[in-house]
């Protein structure tokens, strides 16, 4: 068996890692990871084939012959392979995490402290117990901050991806009605996401909070109260800050208590002001002056279907469909309620992964839809399709029958949101919009 400090010597040779055959670069390192339905053992023979330098593989029977290193197993090696080039790193680390907001927020903290620092920021959503292993490996020497983002389902999962990416500094967006099958409801949720401010109390790490936010601040008994930074919409806070506006695009006034700054951004959606903060917050800490960190948010476009503004031929759509969950969904809904458009229509999908509250959050998000004044409200899924004879609206199973309804009934000149969990799969029907 090849121990993990035997591996990393392969590694500073071969930085490169892979983990799917489909994408292996000459020189890399292939590690052969299992799922429920595969087992990667398999294409050890395949990955050398493509020119990997070496493959991990944990089952003796597929070793062919030298570039093949042998473990006890395959994820595990991976994450301890993360740890050790981790304490090779001596930079800071911002952990983030959070029910809503996360990709966002890890995008504008990196386009922020790119203005002035070589930086490392998730690439994607490779947030999980194998994305946050593979984004630690993928830090190279001359950066000089990394912003890792750390996605969770469950409780004990932020506690496990702390000790992979150590982050030194450390923010939680907010907390929602997110993955409550995975974990047990709302208040599992707060423990899980908490599991960030204990492990930066504990490694005497900083953490930064959204002070405007109730849940946070009843969570903040788990953090080191003297390594607290806060941010908000009131006095008292290292940042403070406040909406001007977001319609569409959202304009921040902000100051530090010494320089009162503002910012036009590129994002839409009110829900993102606290999102913004969070990155001047940040980057105030890292001091950043106003203009570099205005520079950061100013020239930031966004992207992957996250509060992203698109302008079809026919309709402007706020494509916002790369996830969702009720706290969103509803967060959404309030904010093209307050937009100005002549029109304006809600195209929803199912919201996944809400165990037992999944009626009733489908229920709580239809009426509220129906109440919002919107001029059509059409709903997709089989959620959501229990309460089309209660509420106001189209309802569809599939995205199927509404992209057969959208085909023969176009709609023109309104202003869309597109909203809904990722395997609704939502953006087939960007094209009938």
């Amino acid at each position: 068996m090849i121990t993990t400090a035997e591996l990393y010597f392969h590694f500073l040779k071969n930085p490169i890692v892979s983990t799917d055959t489909r994408n292996i670069s000459p020189g890399c390192i292939f590690f052969a990871l299992k799922g429920d339905h595969f087992n990667a053992n398999e294409f050890a023979e395949q990955a050398i084939n493509k020119g990997a330098s070496f493959v991990v593989i944990d089952e003796e029977n597929y070793v062919l012959n030298e570039k093949c290193l042998l473990v006890d197993d395959v994820l595990t090696a991976l994450q301890d392979l993360a740890r050790h080039h981790r304490k090779q790193l001596n930079i800071p680390v911002i952990g983030l995490t959070g029910s809503n907001g996360k990709t966002t927020s890890k995008e504008l903290i990196n386009a922020v402290l790119a203005e002035r620092y070589k930086t490392f920021a998730t690439f994607g959503n490779l947030n999980n117990h194998i994305g946050v292993p593979l984004s630690i490996l993928s830090i190279t020497p001359e950066v000089e901050v990394a912003v890792i983002e750390m996605g969770a389902n469950h409780q004990k999962e932020i506690e496990l991806l702390c000790t992979i990416a150590q982050p030194t500094h450390g923010i939680i967006t907010n907390v929602g009605m997110a993955h409550l099958d995975g974990f047990g409801g709302f208040e599992g949720v707060k423990k899980g996401k908490a599991e960030l401010y204990a492990y930066l109390k504990e490694t005497n790490g900083y953490t930064f909070m959204n002070r405007d936010n109730p849940y946070l601040l009843e969570m903040s008994s788990k953090a080191d109260l003297n390594k607290l930074i806060y941010y908000g919409t009131e006095n008292g806070n290292t940042i403070k800050g406040n909406l001007k506006s977001s319609d569409p695009f959202i304009e921040v006034e902000w100051t530090n208590h010494e320089v009162s700054s503002a910012v036009k951004t590129n994002l839409t959606g009110s829900y993102n002001f606290e999102n913004i903060l969070a990155a001047i917050c940040i980057g105030d800490f890292f001091d950043m002056n106003p203009e570099e960190i205005n520079n950061g948010l100013a020239n930031y476009e966004p992207k992957n279907n996250r509060s992203q503004l698109t302008k079809t031929e026919n309709n402007t759509v706020i494509c916002d469909f790369y996830n969702a969950n009720p706290s969103s969904m509803s967060a959404a809904l309030n904010n093209i309620a307050v937009l100005t458009a002549d029109k304006k229509t809600a195209i929803l999908g199912d919201m996944f992964e809400l165990g037992p509250e999944s009626a009733t959050q489908h229920e709580l998000i239809a009426k509220q839809a129906a109440d919002s004044g919107l001029d059509q409200i059409i709903l997709i899924g089989k959620f959501f399709y229990a309460y089309k004879d209660a509420f106001k609206g189209l309802f569809f199973e599939t995205p199927a029958e509404a992209a057969n309804y959208l085909q023969q009934n176009k709609i023109a000149h309104n202003l869309i949101l597109l909203k809904g969990s990722r395997g609704m799969k939502l953006e087939s029907l960007l094209q009938y919009l």
